[in-house]
């Protein structure tokens, strides 16, 4: 290193939830950053995926934003940022003057820190609201609500080191780590089914995670190809399966749990035999897993989008947690109930309460106890009834929202049925946007404020075991940009005077650690490089690996088992839409794609979107493999290139959300759970369309 070259930075990868360290080293010119491993990094030792090797490349991407822009006549031209936040706030308080304050929609965003979506959500709530919402709720809603409803708190149970540690059988479903979470795939469940240990996987579709598992000489590994949104009733023959053969840990249940009886009651005439041929997977084979997991000394249970992401999202993650409660397998290590977060601070950005019915640390927003604790430090009434959601946000402009303030987020490719969220967008009376790039939401915005990147500025995120972690800021590219959080400052200071005066955010954290107790005791010096799990209640605390050693934090104390019944997806095949498309993320890309698919290295892998397809399939609409085929569903169509193969199960279509020409939400449906409101990503009905003749209008350009 030459003597005038500055020392690598320490920092977190922005991409998935596993939390990965690396390093970050700055050049001459403040673009000119470079990725380096972080060798003894918490959490990965300095290995990273893809994504992370190429993170550094999309920091002074040529399409960045660099000046605040207001839009005129259709049009957008620069503005100052003076002008940019006195049309902001004269815009929200004419809003709030004139519809009430529950006409704006607050969206904050998995890729900001935590000290920046706990401003916005403040924000919002001093604006007089509770419509502040965050892409959890595309996520992993219904886990949230089932987790923090029967066990407590909505969050992995164990972290990753005493589950690779200990745990003898991991049952994955509805989860694909070696894509998704790669280096927790690496360097956990691989590593532990190298150990020893079995896994039994549960998804539509076979994928990296399967191929990872399929270790020479050993048959530790089962996967159980499930019809998309048939999982309870797999996992209904598995709990009878554990009652029938006695499997269940009595002492366990008697002393620790209520409702194993209306876990019998729900189960007492149920048909094994017809809940497999409707699961799509043999009877034997669930009952093999059944007996595995049942007779482990310890079993774990790793959950993701596949399960959450139906209109039974709740009652989907309910089973799983009637089966770990039924075997006694939580509170210890190696065992629980753990979702898999998708991105890199989707589990932080819902503790501090960016969300429309909890405040910081899941403290509800009708518990008069917990408002009014928040209230004293605040300084100001919190609104006591939930918000709405982010869908419903959208769904309600025109009606009760008349604007919506939108940090970090892009609902035109992350909401379901995207033509209609466009279209009504489009009618919105106003919309801010900040973000690093101009997205597809940003496309729409009356006033779009260009903030900087995850390497630019500082603060802490919370990985998917409940680890805090700092990142570090390298230096500002772009001298007109702004960090988000300064962003935020200045628009609540304009607005209500007082209460948004952060100069750091350390400062935003210490305010932080008063309203969450689960943060109450960590502080910016204790987190250190090497992080806190939550809950760490006092400083001095070292935080828990792991929940519920001693009792749930339920109202009784008691985990709480409840029998669920399957539900089928509220669109299935028929006539007219004759498949069901299920939908899923790839390795090298990243949710909407705004980050990914600027990086060179990451779009020279998938450069466009492609959707799967059975042998079977392909025979009867004589598709041959790699032709562009028509995928359309009652919302919309989209063309893609075609992959014939025995992945995915006959009858089933599976593609992705990455790419706008071509998006996978352009297709799903928006029906939501009617208790989380996550919409039903994972089961649409679909029909396939070959051999579309061009156009007769010659080289006219399409119709957007």
């Amino acid at each position: 290193m030459s003597s005038d070259e500055q020392d690598p930075v320490k920092t977190i990868c922005p991409y998935c939830g596993v939390g990965c360290g690396i390093q970050v080293q700055p050049g001459e010119d403040p673009g000119d950053m470079r990725f380096m491993p972080w060798g003894d990094a918490p959490v990965n030792d300095g290995r990273v995926c893809i994504k992370g090797g190429a993170a550094t490349q999309v920091v002074d991407h040529e399409d960045r934003l660099t000046d605040p822009l207001i839009k005129e006549d259709g049009e957008f031209r620069e503005a100052s940022w003076e002008e940019a936040y006195e049309r902001i706030v004269s815009e929200m308080e004419e809003i709030r003057e004139e519809f009430g304050p529950d006409a704006m929609g607050f969206f904050g965003s998995s890729k900001t820190m935590n000290e920046e979506n706990y401003l916005l959500q403040k924000l919002a709530r001093r604006y007089g609201t509770n419509n502040v919402d965050n892409c959890t709720r595309m996520c992993h809603a219904s886990t949230v609500w089932a987790l923090r409803t029967s066990l407590g708190a909505g969050a992995m149970t164990n972290s990753m080191e005493d589950l690779e540690a200990e745990a003898d059988v991991l049952w994955i479903q509805g989860a694909n780590p070696a894509e998704q979470h790669p280096i927790a795939n690496s360097n956990y469940f691989r590593q532990a089914v190298l150990d020893g240990a079995t896994v039994i996987q549960v998804d539509p579709h076979a994928n990296k995670t399967t191929t990872s598992f399929d270790i020479e000489e050993t048959e530790r590994h089962q996967h159980l190809q499930v019809e998309p949104g048939a999982d309870i009733p797999l996992l209904n023959i598995v709990l009878k399966t554990v009652l029938e053969n006695d499997w269940v840990d009595e002492e366990f249940v008697e002393e620790r749990t209520e409702g194993i009886e209306d876990l019998r009651e729900t189960l007492e005439d149920f048909d094994k035999e017809a809940a497999a041929e409707e699961a799509g997977v043999p009877l034997e084979d669930i009952e093999l897993a059944a007996e595995k997991y049942a007779t482990a000394d310890n079993a774990a249970i790793f959950t993701g989008m596949g399960m959450s992401q139906h209109t039974c999202g709740v009652d989907n993650v309910q089973n799983e947690i009637n089966l770990a409660l039924i075997t006694g397998n939580l509170g210890r290590p190696g065992t629980g109930v753990n979702p898999l977060r998708g991105q890199n601070n989707v589990q932080g950005t819902s503790d501090v309460g960016a969300m429309p019915n909890v405040l910081p640390g899941y403290q509800l927003v009708d518990d008069d106890e917990a408002r009014e604790s928040v209230e004293d430090v605040w300084g100001f009434e919190i609104p006591d009834e939930p918000g709405l959601t982010n869908v419903e946000i959208t769904h309600s402009i025109g009606e009760q929202i008349q604007g919506m303030y939108v940090m970090g987020e892009n609902p035109v490719m992350s909401e379901p049925n995207a033509n209609h969220v466009s279209d009504l967008l489009d009618e919105l009376g106003f919309l801010v946007v900040q973000d690093i790039f101009m997205t597809e939401t940003a496309e729409y915005a009356d006033v779009v404020l260009p903030a900087t990147t995850w390497a630019e500025r500082g603060g802490t995120v919370t990985n998917t075991d409940r680890r805090v972690q700092r990142m570090r800021g390298v230096q500002k590219v772009h001298e007109n940009t702004e960090h988000d959080l300064d962003i935020l400052c200045e628009v609540g200071t304009r607005l209500f005077g007082e209460g948004f005066d952060f100069d750091t955010p350390e400062e935003a954290f210490e305010e932080l650690r008063q309203v969450c107790p689960s943060y109450h005791g960590m502080t910016y010096d204790a987190l250190g490089e090497e992080g806190i799990h939550w809950p760490c209640y006092e400083e001095g605390d070292e935080g828990d690996q792991y929940l519920y050693e001693d009792g749930f934090e339920t109202e009784s104390g008691l985990g709480q088992i409840e029998g669920v019944t399957h539900q089928p997806p509220k669109e299935v095949p028929d006539e007219e839409y004759p498949l069901i498309l299920t939908t899923a993320r790839l390795e090298e890309h990243y949710n909407t794609g705004t980050m990914s698919r600027r990086s060179p290295r990451l779009n020279k892998q998938y450069p466009e979107n492609f959707v799967d397809v059975h042998p079977n399939d392909a025979e009867r609409y004589g598709i041959e493999d790699g032709e562009k085929i028509t995928l359309k569903s009652r919302r919309g169509e989209i063309e893609v290139e075609a992959h014939v193969t025995d992945d995915i199960k006959e009858g089933v279509v599976w593609t992705t959300p990455h790419f706008a020409a071509a998006s996978a939400n352009l297709l799903t449906n928006d029906v939501l759970d009617e208790r989380a409101k996550i919409p039903e990503y994972k089961a649409s009905a679909a029909e396939i369309e070959v051999g579309v003749e061009p156009s007769d209008a010659g080289d006219a350009p399409a119709d957007d």
